[in-house]
Formats: C-alpha cells, structure tokens, sequence
C-alpha cells in the first residue's frame, strides 16, 4: 500500500459528461516513483499504482487506438 495522502489529482482532459471519468496524480513520480490513478465518481475507493513507464505505455496504447471496441 502506497501513501497517496500527497497526491494531487486532476481530471482527465478527456472525460466527459457520461461519468466515464479518471483523476490521475502524477506529481508523485519523484516522491513515490509512481502515478496514481482513480475513479472520479469514487475518490475514496480503489487507486491503481503504476510505474511510470507502465503509464506512459498505457496512454500510448489509448493514443494508439488499441481500446477502441
């Protein structure tokens, strides 16, 4: 379990008005080595952590269309 209680999150750019929303906290790369990401709907509930690298390759993948159904 990581201490998050410094996170300072934001809301995607990209979320919309159908609630599919994440916040993430990337200000926590120098403290934790990490990047946090949740829910907007439920701030208090489940945070992934992942490596840096492993964010950057996920936003890659989005970029690249890779989730598209």
């Amino acid at each position: 379990m990581h201490d998050l209680s410094r996170a300072v999150w934001r809301t995607s750019s990209r979320s919309n008005d159908q609630g599919l929303c994440v916040e993430v906290a990337d200000n926590l790369v120098d403290v934790l080595g990490l990047v946090a990401v949740r829910d907007s709907k439920d701030q208090t509930g489940p945070t992934l952590a992942v490596s840096p690298p492993g964010w950057t390759a996920f936003v890659g993948a989005i970029r690249a269309g890779r989730f598209e159904r």
